[in-house]
């Protein structure tokens, strides 16, 4: 009798870190499929469709122009306060999209996780990649105001840095995938998170130089008291790097961004053995 070949293995074995790679490489066409499915699902229903994914950073940045930028004096010194306050928008809410959204993977989709088996790691990874559909498009509209400025000789200086964009969009979904599975993992039990989520996650926009230019705070410059610490938040790091590579604005502290990776990889995989963890036992206290 000739041997059968299984395309599921189901096992028990309590691994500390139980990661079917093989289950999510032949998952791909599945992930393309949530992918889909995010997207439309966020703006079915909506008149403006995808163009809020413009409108919204867009409102974002005039009310940051003129009230952090003009009326606070907060913005950056030698570049437009719109194009500086658009990019640390965008690339913000790369990051925080993908936390926010991963964050309820466990709570949002307990119905379809309960009924069929696939990887669970697929859903966190489809949302963090859905997100790049709406960046992407925001990215588009901030380079058309890039070449303006550039055109116009606002002061704005793109540099070979660019090419390092692709190692920042992926630490910061990567990060915010990494908090967002250990949110995901901790609200199975502790349904108070979902609550303070999106209120923590505005906070830390306000500890991470978005509103704000760190380099033009005497507070904030390198060898002050508060320098280091404010570094240590693996975000700034990487949204310094961002904005020197496309406006040639403030600096790149080479340590702190390798700090910021560390961090990043760390919490990465803090969040997926709290995930692999709880997938096992979640239906139980959903």
């Amino acid at each position: 009798m000739a041997e059968q070949k299984w395309t599921t293995v189901v096992k028990s074995e309590n691994k500390i870190l139980d990661v079917d790679i093989k289950g999510l490489k032949n998952c791909k066409d599945l992930i393309f499929l949530f992918v889909r499915r995010s997207f439309v699902a966020k703006y079915k229903q909506t008149v403006l469709g995808p163009a809020w994914a413009i409108i919204q950073p867009f409102f974002t940045t005039v009310v940051y122009s003129v009230f952090f930028g003009n009326i606070a004096g907060l913005g950056a010194s030698g570049v437009p306060n719109f194009i500086f306050y658009l990019s640390g928008t965008i690339i913000w809410t790369l990051f925080a999209s993908c936390l926010t959204e991963t964050s309820h993977t466990f709570t949002g989709n307990a119905g379809i996780l309960g009924k069929v088996y696939f990887p669970r790691l697929v859903m966190p990874i489809s949302t963090a990649i859905s997100q790049f559909i709406g960046f992407f498009i925001q990215f588009a509209f901030m380079l058309c105001f890039l070449v303006f400025y550039c055109v116009t000789g606002a002061g704005v200086k793109p540099n070979l840095f660019i090419a390092l964009t692709p190692l920042v969009l992926i630490q910061l979904a990567l990060l915010g995938m990494g908090f967002g599975m250990i949110v995901s993992a901790l609200t199975t039990k502790y349904r108070d998170l979902t609550m303070i989520v999106g209120f923590g996650v505005t906070l830390w926009s306000y500890c991470s130089p978005v509103a704000y230019d760190m380099f033009s705070r005497s507070q904030l410059m390198p060898g002050s008291a508060l320098y280091s610490i404010y570094m240590l938040n693996p975000v700034t790091p990487a949204i310094n790097l961002f904005r020197y590579a496309f406006l040639g604005s403030g600096e790149v502290d080479w340590l702190f961004y390798t700090i910021s990776w560390v961090t990043t990889i760390a919490v990465a995989v803090v969040g997926a053995l709290m995930f692999s963890k709880s997938e096992k036992t979640f239906m139980d206290t959903v």
